[in-house]
């Protein structure tokens, strides 16, 4: 048989998954390079800047012989390239800078994920939709709006990455390995977000029960300036590394179906007694994207924590709806 004939045979009973990254800044370009070291899909990495996306993808795919994936990495400025992607990750967007809130974003970047959005329903209506752009609350809202795609095909990526960085700092204090630290933050990707020392263990054990209640409350104040705390260190850039991480770890769930419980950013229709906003919960994703939203038995204080978050996000979903991007 020649070598052609087994090519065409190979191709015709395996078909690798479809990601596409859009934005090829540093959250994109990170993303695009970690899901494709970790083969789940073949990734495509688009950017509106020509030469961009081409240059960074070539140079991954050069790292593919060393670091061993089969994965292709294909940068473009055409969302027809983009055409039957799987999943879709939305990273593009302008940056913080120092002294900029994540609420300063909103209108820029709506526009921005608005415009994407629609690219992505052209070519990928059967898509699943990760959003990381900030302010997210109010950009995830965006997406489903003018995708008109059903909720659990629109999430956003905020809890993973907040109680990444709670977890690490809860690993820090007690000197102990970070893979024996769970934590979850809830709410909204911002100022009031609602991190949860109670539903936060060291090798199954309440952190409540080791770290002091004045030093709990001093590290998940750290947890909600996170995101500021590398602004003020960068200068001229965010987070990216983290957050990169964060939407990949999303990403694997739905791909390989894992079912894992991940706190996201998820539409409520209820759920927490809110309707009609997104928030940070508890999520089940696998392969349907956003499977299952898991209610937890929240204290008066904890459930007054996310209410006010769900406050500060309708104001910018408020905003939004002005802006008349759907």
């Amino acid at each position: 048989m020649r070598w052609s004939d087994i090519h065409a045979a190979d191709s015709s009973v395996f078909t690798r998954k479809k990601i596409t990254v859009v934005g090829a800044g540093n959250v994109g370009a990170t993303a695009a390079f970690l899901a494709a070291t970790q083969e789940l899909a073949n990734i495509v990495l688009i950017d509106v800047v020509e030469g961009i996306p081409q240059g960074k993808a070539l140079d991954m795919r050069g790292s593919s012989p060393i670091l061993r994936f089969d994965s292709s990495v294909t940068g473009t400025n055409d969302y027809a390239d983009t055409a039957n992607s799987d999943l879709v990750i939305i990273t593009a967007g302008i940056a913080r800078k120092p002294g900029m809130s994540r609420d300063d974003l909103l209108a820029i970047n709506a526009g921005i994920v608005a415009d994407v959005t629609r690219n992505i329903v052209k070519h990928s209506p059967d898509c699943i939709i990760l959003v990381v752009t900030n302010p997210l609350d109010a950009m995830v809202y965006t997406a489903l709006r003018v995708s008109g795609f059903p909720k659990h095909r629109v999430i956003g990526m905020a809890g993973v990455l907040d109680s990444a960085r709670m977890r690490s700092f809860i690993a820090d204090e007690l000197e102990v390995s970070i893979n024996n630290v769970t934590a979850f933050v809830l709410g909204g990707h911002g100022d009031t977000m609602v991190p949860l020392p109670r539903y936060s263990t060291v090798a199954g054990i309440p952190v409540t029960e080791l770290i002091s209640e004045q030093r709990m409350k001093e590290i998940c104040e750290r947890t909600a300036d996170g995101g500021a705390e590398v602004v003020r260190y960068l200068k001229t850039g965010s987070a990216f590394y983290a957050p990169a991480a964060s939407v990949v770890q999303m990403a694997e769930a739905i791909i390989r179906d894992n079912k894992r419980v991940l706190p996201c950013c998820a539409y409520l229709e209820g759920e927490y007694g809110m309707n009609g906003y997104y928030l940070g919960v508890p999520c089940k994703l696998g392969a349907g994207g956003l499977e299952a939203i898991i209610e937890l038995d929240l204290t008066e204080d904890e459930q007054s924590g996310l209410l006010r978050s769900m406050e500060a996000v309708a104001d910018l979903v408020k905003v939004i709806d002005e802006l008349g991007l759907y």
